[in-house]
């Protein structure tokens, strides 16, 4: 079962991937079509209200591979958020290119370890249950494709509601469709769910906000 498990992620993995992996990518493209992104990802600290108060997520040093997927199923409606619908949709294959690989460039943290820190017993049980390592990496900084994103690091209470929308069902402004994601979300009940997230987002990470200067 562990096995075929395994098979399926590697599978959906690729399938991600190859989603939005065709277009030539330019940083110095990119960096001239960020500008809606910085209103709210270029502010550190910056909390977004819907679906909850949380910390918008960190994008510099994310994959590229990762950025171009998850824009993409913006822009499908397979993740559903509307604002960040609205903007998916104004993009072109090839400005959601650009912008992922202007964020993948802009790592500045040092290399995390190859292994992340032991988490507790408790937590441990439960990322082995998700086979959360599977695709994630066994720091959450290196995943098998490059279309998962990196974790580690990654805000806590952000990592929370992003994992509960895999759990929502029949609802027209909130959840995500990934099936793989689903069948390992549902498994768990939101606390359980919330200390994942508290776990992950405590790890070293390659991730971070960088201030904007019209924003400070």
């Amino acid at each position: 079962m562990k096995k075929l498990l395994q098979i399926s992620l590697a599978v959906a993995a690729v399938m991600i991937s190859a989603s939005g992996a065709a277009q030539a990518q330019s940083v110095e493209a990119g960096a001239k079509k960020v500008a809606m992104c910085f209103g709210c990802h270029g502010i550190p600290g910056y909390r977004a209200s819907f679906p909850e108060i949380h910390q918008v997520p960190m994008l510099d040093g994310q994959n590229a591979k990762y950025i171009t997927a998850a824009l993409t199923e913006y822009a499908k409606g397979d993740r559903k958020h509307p604002t960040m619908n609205g903007i998916a949709k104004s993009l072109s294959e090839q400005d959601i290119a650009d912008i992922a690989a202007f964020y993948e460039q802009r790592a500045q943290a040092p290399k995390v370890a190859a292994e992340a820190p032991a988490a507790s017993a408790d937590v441990s049980k439960l990322l082995e249950k998700g086979a959360c390592f599977t695709c994630h990496g066994k720091n959450f900084s290196t995943p098998l494709t490059g279309a998962e994103p990196k974790l580690a690091g990654q805000h806590a209470d952000y990592l929370y509601v992003a994992l509960k929308s895999y759990q929502t069902e029949n609802n027209s402004v909130i959840g995500r469709s990934n099936a793989v994601m689903a069948a390992q979300v549902k498994q768990f009940s939101h606390a359980e769910l919330r200390e994942i997230a508290n776990y992950l987002g405590s790890l070293p990470s390659e991730l971070r906000t960088t201030p904007e200067s019209r924003f400070r």
